[in-house]
């Protein structure tokens, strides 16, 4: 007679493909957020495919991508959450300005973005608190950078009339009649002003009028002059442009003149700090992160930043590695978490692409590593400080601040 229970303990020992192992059943059900990050996906495939945006032509799979693209960049908040994967810089405007979701509002000023609310940079409770009075900026380093954006000059036939001026000025620099101070804010450019960009003096002889250029903002017409004898006709913003890339610009002023930039950062008694927004140096031993260069991760902490780091080669966000602290401001009477977000998205196109593993062998992506020179970075803080950083943008591919 046959032994069931023999037989069936037989079969089960010998079941070399496992085809009788039990497996829970797994869900392949997406979440929301996936949905959105897949959809937007088919937009950069087509793209990545094509070389150009999609359109509402004859081509029903084209059309249906236009109509989506068209609706993500008429939701700030659907724009904000796939910045990550913007590739192709497709949203970018909509989250900084978010000028199709609110057509009817005028970016000039940070006062704009945070009345609008769309950023929500400072908490409800202190709506109050102006932009010049969030940083106190300390041990900043430097880094070289890249494209000239005076290329556009022509020699000055009447440079005969200049050359006293740079003449004069050289001679009060060394005499101590007059002193430089550096370049933080484009209230500084004003006719009759001197400066120093990549090692060479620029005189700024005129200004045209201001007038309204692209994104809502103003812009004006300079008439420089250089002491190398050529001259330029650049925009204002574009000039800027150019300090805000060379960490050695400077403005030749007199030399008991104040600093009135300064004095409005000046922290007083009515003051309340609210935490620190940082800038990290990864000390990693990855090949592949060592290789990286201009690798910083930008964060917020509401305690001293060298006690959030204390076991940062035990957490993802730090990349598993200890970090070196780059730069460090101290924040007062605004959130820095949401500071540092508004930093985030206007980096947005430079966010380091990786993964890491934690302990667990759990796999972790970060998003606040950027691949940016750290002086751009700096000036990004100091033209939020101001209020002038709705009036420009990053270009990842060169690696620097442009007009918008």
């Amino acid at each position: 007679m046959m032994d069931f229970e023999k037989e069936l303990a037989d079969i089960l020992a010998n079941d070399p493909l496992g085809l009788l192992v039990h497996r829970p059943k797994v869900s392949l059900a997406i979440t929301a957020d996936e949905r959105l990050v897949a959809s937007f996906e088919e937009i950069n495939t087509f793209i990545d495919a094509k070389g150009s945006v999609p359109t509402k032509g004859r081509d029903i799979g084209e059309r249906k991508l236009a109509s989506r693209l068209e609706g993500l960049r008429a939701d700030p908040d659907k724009a904000a959450s796939l910045l990550q994967y913007d590739r192709h810089d497709l949203l970018a405007d909509v989250v900084l300005n978010s000028e199709n979701a609110r057509s009817s509002i005028e970016i000039n000023s940070v006062e704009d973005i945070l009345a609008d609310d769309v950023l929500g940079l400072l908490d409800p409770n202190n709506v109050e608190a102006i932009a010049a009075d969030i940083f106190t900026l300390k041990n900043v380093s430097k880094q070289a950078a890249k494209q000239d954006h005076v290329a556009k000059r022509k020699p000055c036939n009447e440079f005969d009339q200049f050359e006293p001026l740079f003449k004069q000025a050289n001679s009060d620099l060394k005499s101590g009649v007059k002193k430089t101070v550096p370049f933080k804010s484009e209230r500084q450019i004003r006719p009759e002003t001197i400066f120093i960009l990549q090692g060479m003096m620029v005189y700024v002889a005129g200004r045209g009028k201001w007038e309204k250029k692209g994104f809502g903002n103003f812009n004006a017409r300079l008439y420089c002059v250089f002491d190398n004898g050529t001259e330029s006709n650049m925009l204002l913003r574009s000039l800027a442009a150019a300090f805000w890339k060379d960490e050695n610009s400077r403005q030749i002023v007199a030399h008991d003149q104040p600093d009135l930039l300064d004095e409005k950062l000046k922290v007083n008694s009515e003051d309340e700090p609210t935490g620190y927004v940082y800038v990290l140096r990864s000390l990693s031993e990855d090949p592949n992160i060592q290789e990286i260069d201009n690798l910083f991760k930008i964060g917020f902490s509401t305690q001293p930043v060298k006690t959030r780091i204390q076991n940062a080669a035990q957490e993802p966000t730090y990349l598993m590695a200890d970090v070196q602290v780059a730069m460090e401001c101290e924040v007062y009477n605004a959130n820095p978490q949401k500071l540092e977000k508004l930093l985030h998205r206007f980096f947005g196109n430079a966010c380091l692409n990786l993964d890491v593993f934690g302990i667990t062998s759990k796999r972790y992506t970060p998003r606040e590593w950027f691949v940016i020179p750290l002086h751009t970075i700096e000036a990004a803080i100091e033209m939020l400080v101001n209020g002038e950083i709705v009036k420009y943008r990053y270009d990842a591919e060169s690696e620097e601040i442009v007009p918008r």
